[in-house]
This record gives C-alpha cells, structure tokens and sequence, in this order.
C-alpha cells in the first residue's frame, strides 16, 4: 500500500507563477514568471484554464486547457485542446501527469465530446506519447504540423519542439 501523500490537482493562483518558474529553474528548464501570469490573464479571460499538481503541498507539476485552440482543425471542430504539461523531474512517473490529465479531461467532458493534444515526435517526448496513447488518444488524421502549418510530402525540416503529432479522444455518453 505504501504512505504516498495523496496528489492534490486545483487551478492556478497568481502565488504559483514565481514558485513554478523557480522549480522548474532548478532542474535547468527555463520558464519564466511571465508565462504563468499570462495563463492567469487567459484564465481571467475564460480562453485558458491552468492546473497545479501538488503532492505533499510541493508543486508537482501542471497542465493548462486551451477552450480555442490555436490548432485550427481542433478550432474549427471546438475540440479543447491540452496544452503544456509539465511535470518535474523529481515527481515523474508517480501519477503526476496522469492526475493532471484526469482533471483536464473531467473539466473537458464537461462541455465536449473530444479533446485534443499535440506531442512532440522526439525521443524526449517518448514517455508522453506512451501515456497519451495508453489514455484513448489517437492521430486525429492531419498528420505533421511544424509551427502552426501542415507538413507535406518533400518538404525538409528541422525537428525540433515546433513539430507536432495532434491526438483526440473521445469520450463516451454520459
């Protein structure tokens, strides 16, 4: 059974923004104050809906809930899109993530029948392919995108963080 403290998933607090740079900091990952000020300023504006991950009363990790995504099949469709999960090193593989993704997708289900999410195709990103793939999410059938446009037969690019692989999932009647 073990005495793991139970992880605590709420929305995001102005106090986070300095506190989840600084984690992330530690480790070498830089992201700035700004980012999580700018997700409180679109989650004030309804577009965005930021998530925390404690365990223990130690940030964890978060997700953030894009109502419009900037992805323009899943615009187009009004599917939500999950965008920016992120999990510390220290707490990966310990049901972060997961209960993040649980939250993202109860608040989703709520007022959609599918949501989406992009990954990215290098090896980096393996475990997060891995968990989408085992949580019901599947190609959404418009191949790769780099920054924002699609990637065609011939073209040559570089592979970096820009190129993506966009999933759904669907959820079932209530």
């Amino acid at each position: 059974m073990g005495n793991k403290p139970s992880i605590v998933v709420r929305d995001m607090m102005p106090d986070d923004c300095t506190a989840i740079s600084d984690a992330f900091a530690a480790q070498g990952w830089v992201k700035p104050p700004a980012l999580y000020r700018r997700y409180l300023d679109e989650c004030q504006a309804g577009v965005r809906t930021a998530l925390v991950a404690e365990r223990a009363g130690q940030f964890a990790g978060y997700v953030t809930i894009r109502w419009e995504s900037d992805y323009p099949p899943f615009r187009e469709a009004g599917v939500p899109e999950i965008v920016d999960l992120n999990v510390l090193i220290a707490y990966q593989r310990q049901g972060i993530g997961a209960a993040l993704m649980d939250e993202a997708e109860r608040r989703i289900a709520g007022i959609s029948a599918t949501a989406g999410i992009g990954v990215g195709l290098t090896a980096d990103y393996g475990p997060a392919q891995v968990m989408y793939g085992r949580r019901g999410y599947e190609p959404d059938g418009c191949g790769l995108h780099r920054a924002g446009g699609p990637v065609r037969r011939g073209d040559q690019i570089v592979v970096d963080d820009a190129v993506t692989l966009y999933l759904v999932k669907r959820f079932s009647a209530q």
